[in-house]
C-alpha cells in the first residue's frame, strides 16, 4: 500500500474546523488521518513532503471553468485547461456546457469524463445545459444528464431568458438535489455594451451593460427559487446591488448560493481605459463601490465561493477591436495569487475563510466528494506557501491561452503542489 506523509505544515480544514500545525497521511488515494488521530505511524511513508511553512489544504475546487472542448480547441483542450487547474492548485474544476455542440445530451457528458480520463490530471465534473442546444426553448433531458454524471446544470454565456422554463427547470431539478448555475442578465439592456455603463464608459465613448441588467435576473431568479423550493447558484457576482439581493433572499431562506471572480474584486472598469480587450468581460469590470461590496460579501459569506470563470480565448481572438474581440479572461493560474493578495494579505479574510471558499463551499454545493481531509475522504490536497512572492508571467502559463490583464503584477501566495487521489500531480518548479 503506497503512503504519503505530508509533515509539519499548516494544516486548515474548515470542514472539521481544524486549523493547526500537523502531519497528514495519505494511503492508496485516501486520506488516512491527520496527526495520531486515527493511532497510525506517522514517521514512516514511502513518500514524504516536508510541508513547514506551507498551508495544507483540501483540494481547491473551481466550480465555473470554460475547458471549451468539444468545438473551440483553439482557445483550450480539456487536457490544457486541467493542466492550468493543477498549476494554480485547483485538483477538481467543473466545466460549463457552452462547447460547440453543447453538453446537453449523456454522449456529451461521457465524452468530457473519458477525455478527462485519458488526460489524467485533475478531476473533471461535469455541468451540463439546462436547456436544449442552450437556446432557452425547451429543458435539456434532466433526469438522463444527472444518470451520465453531470453535477449541475446551466445555459452560462447566456441567461434562461424565459422564466417559465426557469421555474420549470428549477422544480425539475430540486428532484434530484441539483442546483442551477445562473448567469444573470437582462439581453435587452446589455446588448451592445462592452464595459461597465457608467462615468468611465461616458467618457471612453464606448457602450455600457448597466448593473441593472444583472440585478434585475438575480431578483427574478431570487422570486423563482422561492417559489418553488428549488437550488440557485448565481454565477459571477458584480454588483453591489447583486450582493445585497442575494443577502436578503439567504436572510429569508430562499436556497441560494452565490460566487464571486478574483478579477470582480481586483479591478474596475477603470482599467478600460487603455482599450485592452483583456480586460473585457461579462459580466464587465464594474466601480470601486461594486468591488468592496462584493469582499465584504466575500467577508460576511453573503458570496459563498470564489470561481475563476476561466475563460480562454486565442490570442488573435483577443487581438481584435474592443467592440469585436471576445468577453473573458483567464483565471485559473492565478486566483490563488490575487485572492491572497486582494483578501489575506490585507487582512480582510483569514486563511479558513479563504480556503472554505476556494474548496470546502464550491464542493458541497456541486455535492461531490471533496473539499476536506477528513480520514477516508478522497486524498486531493494542495499545499500553499502564503508568503511567497511572484510575478506573472503568461508565457509560462500550462493554458493554450495567454489572454490575462495580469501580466507582469507581483503577488503574494501560491500553490506549490497539487495532490489528486494521494498522487503528486503538479510541483512548481
Amino acid at each position: 500500500m503506497a503512503t504519503l506523509l505530508i509533515r509539519g505544515g499548516r494544516v486548515i480544514d474548515p470542514a472539521q474546523n481544524i486549523d493547526r500545525i500537523d502531519d497528514v497521511l495519505v494511503r492508496d488515494g485516501l486520506v488516512v488521518s491527520i496527526g495520531h488521530d486515527g493511532g497510525q505511524p506517522l514517521g514512516r511513508a514511502d513518500e514524504t513532503i516536508e510541508a513547514g511553512g506551507l498551508i495544507v489544504a483540501p483540494g481547491l475546487v473551481d466550480m465555473h471553468v470554460h475547458l471549451r472542448e468539444p468545438g473551440r480547441e483553439e482557445d483550450e483542450t480539456i487536457e490544457t485547461g486541467t493542466r492550468a487547474a493543477l498549476a494554480g492548485g485547483f485538483t477538481s474544476v467543473a466545466c460549463i456546457p457552452n462547447t460547440e455542440p453543447p453538453i446537453d445530451t449523456q454522449a456529451a457528458v461521457e465524452f468530457i469524463h473519458q477525455k478527462a480520463a485519458r488526460a489524467d490530471t485533475c478531476n473533471v465534473f461535469v455541468v451540463a445545459c439546462v436547456s436544449r442546444g442552450r437556446e432557452g426553448k425547451e429543458l435539456a433531458e434532466i433526469g438522463r444528464l444527472v444518470e451520465a454524471g453531470a453535477v449541475a446544470f446551466s445555459d452560462d454565456g447566456a441567461p434562461v431568458y424565459d422564466a417559465e422554463l426557469m421555474r420549470r427547470a428549477l422544480e425539475y431539478c430540486r428532484m434530484f438535489d441539483k442546483p442551477i448555475l445562473a448567469h444573470e442578465e437582462v439581453l435587452e439592456l446589455s446588448r451592445g455594451g462592452v464595459m461597465n455603463e457608467g462615468l468611465v464608459s461616458l467618457l471612453l465613448g464606448l457602450p455600457g451593460m448597466p448593473a441593472a441588467a444583472e440585478d434585475v435576473m438575480i431578483g427574478r431568479d431570487v422570486t423563482l427559487t422561492e417559489a418553488t423550493g428549488g437550488r440557485l447558484h448565481v454565477m459571477h457576482v458584480s454588483t453591489a446591488g447583486g450582493v445585497a439581493l442575494i443577502r436578503d433572499a439567504k436572510r429569508r431562506g430562499v436556497r441560494v448560493t452565490a460566487e464571486a471572480c478574483p478579477h470582480h474584486f481586483t479591478l474596475t472598469d477603470e482599467s478600460l481605459r487603455g482599450f485592452d480587450s483583456n480586460y473585457k468581460m461579462s459580466p464587465p469590470l464594474r466601480t470601486a463601490a461594486d468591488v468592496e461590496a462584493i469582499i465584504e460579501g466575500l467577508v460576511d459569506g453573503t458570496i459563498d465561493c470564489i470561481a475563476t470563470d476561466h475563460a480562454p480565448h486565442a490570442r488573435e481572438k483577443k487581438m481584435l477591436e474592443l467592440d469585436r474581440a471576445p468577453f473573458g479572461i483567464l483565471g485559473l493560474e492565478t486566483a490563488v495569487g490575487l485572492s491572497v493578495t486582494r483578501l489575506v494579505a490585507t487582512g480582510r479574510i483569514g486563511w479558513p475563510r479563504l480556503i472554505e471558499s476556494l474548496s470546502t463551499l464550491p464542493a458541497r454545493i456541486l455535492g461531490i466528494n471533496r473539499g476536506t481531509l477528513r480520514p477516508g475522504a478522497v486524498a486531493d490536497v494542495t499545499l500553499i506557501d502564503p508568503e511567497r512572492s511572484w510575478q506573472v508571467d503568461i508565457n509560462t502559463f500550462r493554458s493554450k491561452s495567454v489572454n490575462s490583464p495580469f501580466h507582469g503584477w507581483t503577488l503574494r501566495g501560491r500553490a506549490v503542489a497539487t495532490i489528486v487521489g494521494g498522487r503528486v500531480k503538479y510541483r512548481l518548479g
